[in-house]
C-alpha cells in the first residue's frame, strides 16, 4: 500500500454519510474505482456488503468507516489523517461462499455471500430439508424456519441471532446453524471446514415451498442448494490495528 493511497470514496444514503462524503472528497480529493489503490465505503454494514459485491472483479482493498446503522466491518469515523490510518491498517482476507440454486421451474441461479448463504420457508408451513455434506446425508429431514451456511465474518450477523456460535477469524471454518428447529430437537447446528460442500435438499417443495438468499440476493421457489467457498475470490478488509475484526469477534462471545 503507497504511504499517499488513491482513494475512492463512496457512500450511503444516510445522510451523515453523504455530508462526510463531501467534506472528505475535498481534502483527500476522489479517483474513480479503476485508479483507485483503496476503497473507502461511508455507511454501515449493510452498505459494506453492497460495496464487497458490487467490487468483487476489482481486488481492491476496503477500509470502511462507519455512518449508518450497524459498523462491525467498519473502523470508526475521523476526517484526520485518513491516508496515514489506511497505510498503518491490518488486513483481514475474506473468501465468500458461492451459492447455486435450483428451483421447481427447472431455473438455476448463482450468487455470492460474504455473510451467509440462508433457506427460509416462504409460507406458515414449516420447512422440510435435506442436508448433505460433501455428499454424505448428515440430517434426513430438518423440520424448521430454514436453515443457514454462515461464514466467520458472517457469524456475527443473523447466524448469532439464530443462536448459532461466533466463529473468530482465522479458524478456516463456517457454520451451519438452523432457524427455529422443532425436529431434529436436538441438533443445534455444526462448525464445517471451510472448503466443505453443502447441499440442501428441499422435501415437498411445492407444498412447502422456500428461498435461498445469499445475503441480499433472493431465489424463491429453490428445491435444491449446494454451498461451497468461492476459493477464487477474495475480498481484502482493512482496519485500525486497535479495533481489528477479530478483537471485534472475541468481544462479542462475552456480551
Amino acid at each position: 500500500m503507497p504511504e499517499s493511497p488513491r482513494i475512492a470514496f463512496t457512500a450511503s444514503q444516510h445522510p451523515r454519510a453523504r455530508e462526510a462524503l463531501a467534506r472528505l472528497t475535498e481534502r483527500y480529493g476522489d479517483v474513480s474505482r479503476n485508479e483507485a489503490d483503496v476503497l473507502v465505503p461511508l455507511g454501515g454494514d449493510g452498505f459494506m456488503l453492497h460495496t464487497l459485491h458490487e467490487n468483487s472483479d476489482r481486488n481492491l482493498p476496503v477500509f470502511g468507516m462507519h455512518l449508518g446503522e450497524v459498523g462491525f466491518l467498519m473502523n470508526r469515523y475521523s476526517e484526520d489523517e485518513l491516508q496515514q490510518r489506511i497505510a498503518d491498517a491490518s488486513s483481514f482476507s475474506l473468501a465468500p461462499l458461492r451459492m447455486h440454486a435450483e428451483t421447481i421451474h427447472g431455473e438455476t441461479r448463482k450468487g455470492l455471500a460474504i455473510n451467509e448463504v440462508a433457506l427460509l420457508r416462504q409460507t406458515n408451513q414449516a420447512a422440510h430439508i435435506r442436508i448433505l455434506v460433501n455428499g454424505t446425508e448428515r440430517v434426513e429431514r430438518l423440520v424448521a424456519d430454514g436453515v443457514l451456511l454462515a461464514t466467520a465474518a458472517g457469524s456475527t450477523a443473523y447466524n448469532l441471532s439464530a443462536h448459532g456460535p461466533i466463529l473468530p477469524l482465522g479458524t478456516e471454518a463456517v457454520v451451519l446453524t438452523p432457524i427455529s428447529p422443532f425436529r431434529p430437537r436436538r441438533w443445534n447446528g455444526a462448525v464445517l471446514p471451510a472448503a466443505v460442500e453443502v447441499e440442501f435438499q428441499v422435501l415437498n417443495a411445492e407444498r412447502r415451498p422456500v428461498s435461498a438468499t445469499a445475503d441480499y440476493d433472493e431465489v424463491r421457489d429453490v428445491c435444491r442448494v449446494v454451498v461451497r467457498q468461492a476459493r477464487s475470490v477474495r475480498h481484502k478488509l482493512l482496519f485500525d490495528p486497535e479495533h481489528s475484526l477479530d478483537e471485534r469477534i472475541l468481544n462479542e462471545q462475552f456480551l
